[in-house]
């Protein structure tokens, strides 16, 4: 994910060190949107803001509405190749990064 800038009408993160995501209606600037994607499952952080400036962000859960617009860049590597493995150290797949053909 190299960059992101938009609006949301509704937002749905979790929060550091939460079980469950926390939601809220009405207008948000998307302030920025980073982390990887792979074809096994993305890894994204969004921030937004309202309209005093107060900023919040968290990991992006499903259920985030477009409000004006989403611009979006993604960038692709034939360099390396993003995927996500269970590597041991956690219960979840984490992130690898390997060498591709070119």
């Amino acid at each position: 994910m190299v960059t992101c800038s938009g609006s949301l009408t509704d937002y749905h993160i979790r929060f550091a060190n939460m079980p469950e995501g926390a939601r809220d209606t009405g207008h948000f600037e998307i302030v920025s949107l980073a982390g990887t994607l792979s074809s096994e499952g993305s890894h994204l952080h969004l921030s937004v803001s309202d309209s005093t400036g107060k900023t919040i962000g968290g990991h992006l859960l499903e259920g985030c509405t477009v409000y004006t617009t989403a611009e979006i860049v993604i960038a692709a590597s034939d360099e390396f190749v993003f995927s996500r493995e269970e590597d041991g150290t956690t219960p979840w797949k984490e992130l690898q990064i390997k060498k591709g053909r070119h």
